[in-house]
């Protein structure tokens, strides 16, 4: 199975992040001052989808960067995949206007359930994905910050007895750190549950993306990757780098 590799673009404050842990509070570093640039890059470099994070939606600011997401949805013209706060099916809706192709859900999922039905109901499941995202084999919400006591492997089972299709599996403490993949996590959900899983976490370099690509017979057929594309970590970037010198002058 051919692997995805879908660029993450972390958006707070109207610019490109880097966050610690996916976690604002433990660290945010300013990669570049305009998404939609970054997005057209990463489109440039062939992404056939963007992964887009809105961190002041996670903190409650849903609307703050709505105009920006429908730009960079328009500009780029290939699928983009949105998280950030949607807890309710009216910012499902918001977020659809934009004219992402689909929307990561996570915390509503286990704080309302009722809820997420109607999301899940009205959008469907080629278009709503449930992000499960792990601390030491516990689901934390609310930004990354709150623990459930519930096992990644007994939430994704019972999604997927309702109809998800899709999980973006993350290992908090690996995300944003170039630490490796914990590729166990990934593929123990998609074999649990049988549905498609994307990886997020820990990809440093070309060798830790074989890694994700050994478990694609399992159902993990896409990695989300952030920090390692930032910092040029691919050595097929620096042909990119050459190309893009001039696009923007």
């Amino acid at each position: 199975m051919a692997l995805l590799v879908i660029p993450s673009i972390d958006v707070k404050n109207g610019k490109t992040v880097r966050t610690v842990q996916g976690i604002p509070e433990l660290g945010c570093f300013g990669y570049c001052d305009d998404p939609l640039e970054m997005a057209m890059i990463w489109r440039s470099e062939n992404a056939k989808m963007i992964h887009v994070v809105d961190f002041d939606g996670i903190e409650g600011n849903t609307a703050v960067n709505h105009a920006l997401i429908a730009d960079i949805c328009s500009s780029v013209i290939i699928p983009v995949e949105f998280t950030g706060g949607v807890r309710t099916i009216d910012e499902a809706n918001h977020a659809f206007e934009t004219g992402v192709s689909r929307v990561v859900v996570a915390s509503v999922v286990i704080q309302n359930r009722k809820e997420f039905y109607k999301i899940f109901e009205k959008f469907g499941p080629s278009k709503v994905v449930v992000g499960i995202d792990v601390i030491e084999n516990e689901v934390v919400i609310k930004g990354r910050k709150q623990k459930t006591g519930i096992h990644p492997a007994d939430l994704a089972s019972q999604l997927a007895g309702i109809g998800v299709n899709r999980f973006l599996v993350t290992d908090v403490l690996r995300n944003g750190m170039l630490s490796g993949p914990n590729t166990q996590l990934s593929k123990m959900i998609a074999e649990v549950t049988e549905k498609r899983v994307t990886h997020s976490g820990g990809v440093s370099n070309k060798d830790d993306l074989f890694k994700v690509n050994e478990i694609s017979g399992s159902g993990v057929d896409s990695v989300i990757i952030g920090r390692a594309l930032y910092e040029n970590r691919f050595p097929c970037q620096k042909i990119w780098r050459i190309a893009e010198a001039g696009i923007f002058d």
